[in-house]
C-alpha cells in the first residue's frame, strides 16, 4: 500500500525540487483559454507528454501507480493537488497540538514506520484528499478518462432533471482503490493502513450533497436541475480530526472461517483504552504515541513553539512553562471604501504579547 509513504514523500519532492516553469505550464490551463487558430503540432504534443511523464517520475510512485499516472495527463496535476491539500489541512487541524503535523523528511519517515494515531490520520487525510481532488478534476474537465457524475439515483425522476456537472465520486473511488492497492491478508500494520485509507474515502462519500436549481415560469420550479457536490475539504479535515480524537487501539485475530487476519481490540485489556470492536468508520492504530514534548525521531518537540495563553500553553509546553515577549506591531485600521475603487486605511500601532514554550 502506498498511502502517505509515497504521497508525503512526493510532497517533499515537489517543494524541494520544483520542475522548471515550462514543465508546469501544460498543467496550468484552466479550460477558459481562447481557442487557438492553429492546431497543436506533433512536436508540441510530444513535449506535453514528456512534461507529464516527468512529473509522474518525480513523484516517486510504485510501478503500477506510475503507470496509472502516465495514462492520463490530468492525473499528475491531481496527485500534486491532493498531496498539497492533504498536508495543509493536516497542519491546520493540528496547529494547536503538540504534534503539529510536522512532515520534514526525517520526522515523516520515522513516523510512518510506526502505527500511531497520527499515522492513522495521515493515511485517512491522504486518501480523502486524493478522492476529493480526483472527483473535482473529473467535473472540471481536467481528466481524459472521466467527466461529470453520471446515472444519479434520485427519487421522483419524472420531477427531476439531471443537469449541471456533478463531482464524479464513482470514478474517483474506483481510481483511488486501484491506486492504493488491494486489501492485505496477513500483516496487521498493512491492514490497519488499508482500513484508515478507506475511512478517509468514506468520509468523502458521506459528505456528498445534492444541489438543485429551479426552472419554470416565474420560478414555479416545475423542473429542477440537480447535481452532486462534495463537501469542502476543510469540513472533511474537521471530521477526520474528530475521528482521530476517538480512534481505537487494535490488535490482530485470525478469522477461523476464512483464515484471514481481522482487526480487533487488543488481547490484553489496557487502562484507558476501550475494548470496543472498531467500526469501518473508526480510525485505528496499533502503537501508543510519544508525547511529542521533546525533540525525537518523530518530531522537533515543542521548545520555542508559539502558544496561546489560557488556551493551550500548559498542554503544548508540557509543564515547562512559557516565555512572554512584548512587541509593537503596526496594522491597517479604520478602513473606509472611497468612491471610486479603493480602500483608505489608517495605520494603527499597538503592543501585543507573544508566548513561546520554554526549553
Amino acid at each position: 500500500i502506498m498511502g502517505w509513504v509515497g504521497l508525503a514523500a512526493a510532497l517533499n519532492v515537489i517543494l524541494c525540487h520544483p520542475l522548471p516553469w515550462d514543465d508546469y505550464t501544460y498543467f496550468l490551463l484552466t479550460g477558459n483559454e481562447p481557442l487557438t487558430i492553429l492546431p497543436l503540432t506533433s512536436e508540441m504534443e510530444e513535449a506535453a507528454v514528456k512534461a507529464h511523464y516527468k512529473v509522474c517520475d518525480r513523484l516517486k510512485l510504485e510501478k503500477k501507480q506510475r503507470r496509472m499516472c502516465r495514462r492520463d495527463p490530468g492525473v499528475a496535476e491531481t496527485l500534486m493537488e491532493a498531496i498539497s491539500m492533504s498536508a495543509l489541512e493536516c497542519q491546520y487541524q493540528f496547529r494547536f497540538e503538540r504534534w503539529n503535523c510536522t512532515l520534514e523528511g526525517r520526522y515523516r519517515a520515522s513516523l510512518l514506520k510506526r502505527g500511531f494515531k497520527e499515522t492513522a490520520f495521515l493515511y485517512a487525510i491522504s486518501s480523502a484528499g486524493l478522492t476529493h481532488a480526483m472527483a473535482k478534476a473529473c467535473s472540471a474537465g481536467r481528466m481524459e478518462r472521466c467527466t461529470c457524475d453520471e446515472a444519479p439515483d434520485l427519487e421522483n425522476r419524472e420531477a427531476w432533471q439531471w443537469g449541471g456537472c456533478g463531482d464524479n465520486l464513482k470514478y474517483s473511488n474506483k481510481f483511488v482503490k486501484e491506486f492504493l492497492g488491494r486489501k492485505p491478508n496477513k500483516d496487521l500494520r498493512a491492514r490497519v493502513d488499508f482500513h484508515n485509507n478507506l475511512v478517509g474515502m468514506k468520509v468523502i462519500k458521506a459528505g456528498v450533497e445534492t444541489t438543485c436549481k429551479c426552472h419554470g415560469v416565474s420560478g414555479s420550479c416545475t423542473v429542477r436541475t440537480c447535481w452532486r457536490q462534495l463537501s469542502p475539504f476543510h469540513e472533511i479535515g474537521k471530521q477526520l480530526k474528530q475521528k482521530y480524537e476517538t480512534s481505537l487501539k487494535v490488535g490482530s485475530t485470525t478469522n477461523e472461517a476464512t483464515g484471514e487476519g481481522d482487526i480487533s481490540p487488543p488481547k490484553k485489556s489496557i487502562p484507558g483504552h476501550s475494548d470496543q470492536i472498531p467500526r469501518t468508520t473508526d480510525l485505528v492504530y496499533i502503537d501508543d504515541s510519544p508525547s511529542f514534548c521533546l525533540m525525537s525521531r518523530y518530531s522537533p518537540g515543542t521548545s520555542g513553539r508559539k502558544c496561546y495563553k489560557d488556551k493551550n500553553c500548559d498542554s503544548i509546553c508540557c509543564g515547562r512553562g512559557h516565555n512572554t515577549q512584548s512587541r509593537v506591531v503596526t496594522r491597517p485600521c479604520q478602513c473606509q471604501v472611497r468612491w471610486c475603487c479603493y480602500v483608505e486605511c489608517k495605520q494603527c500601532t499597538q503592543r501585543e504579547e507573544v508566548y513561546t514554550c520554554k526549553d
